[in-house]
């Protein structure tokens, strides 16, 4: 096993080289259309040999190479790591698969490589620095019509499901309002009882009957006893005496 890392840490590290030591050694001044056809050829040779080395990559070398230490490596098995279980196995029918193509911008190389893999097509897209050092790597996967169906559907029904049950989440929190009044209510009910004092007991009064014309025939007969006049005194109140029967 050691043996075959440091076989393939060999081809990769190799590869790199070679393509740094080429870039560097040759000046080309070209437009954001024009490629030189060295700088091109060196560029679509070094990102199809790291392909072909990265694919055959098993799980552990893809652990050996990310504790590298190297930032476009890790990424590059990072990006490699995520997609393999999708793509599958290579397909032999690479004829199929398309050529490689190039293109400059902002003094940078991006190279695209499509390969044919069993459960769906990918596309190793490489990004160079303008001494065509590497700069990144990504795996993009092509989806079949099928899967990305699928996987819309699937999307559809999360986000619905999602708004049902947050409808039903609302439905029940509005009708648990219904019982806050209750609730509050009572609570309302007992802190006025608490403090609610004692009624006192109303004192019985005694109504008085109304004897004016019993005062005005009093208040004749005395005149009538003492010789005066009823304008010579008033009749303020009249008491039933309660006498002891002998």
């Amino acid at each position: 096993m050691k043996h075959i890392l440091k076989k393939m840490s060999s081809c990769l590290t190799a590869v790199l080289c070679a393509a740094s030591l080429t870039m560097a050694g040759a000046t080309v001044v070209c437009a954001e259309e024009e490629i030189d056809e060295a700088v091109k050829t060196q560029l679509l040779m070094t990102a199809e040999g790291l392909t072909e080395t990265i694919i055959p990559l098993s799980d552990e070398q893809i652990d050996s190479y990310m504790e590298s230490g190297d930032e476009f490596t890790m990424g590059a098995m990072e990006a490699w790591e995520g997609s393999k279980e999708e793509v599958g196995e290579k397909s032999e029918k690479q004829d199929d698969a398309g050529k490689t193509e190039i293109e400059f911008a902002n003094d940078q190389y991006t190279v695209t490589v499509p390969v044919l893999f069993e459960k769906a097509d990918a596309n190793f897209v490489y990004v160079f620095d303008k001494n065509g050092m590497p700069i990144s790597m990504s795996v993009d996967v092509k989806y079949p019509m099928g899967v990305i169906l699928q996987h819309a559907g699937l999307n559809t029904l999360m986000g619905i499901g999602t708004v049902f049950v947050m409808l039903i989440f609302l439905s029940f929190i509005i009708y648990l309002f219904k019982f806050v009044p209750v609730l509050f209510g009572e609570k309302k009910e007992k802190k006025e009882e608490a403090k609610a004092p004692a009624a006192v007991a109303a004192v019985p009064v005694q109504e008085e009957t109304d004897d004016t014309e019993l005062i005005a025939v009093i208040s004749a007969a005395i005149a009538a006893s003492e010789g005066t006049s009823t304008d010579g005194f008033v009749v303020r109140s009249i008491r039933k005496v309660n006498r002891k029967k002998r």
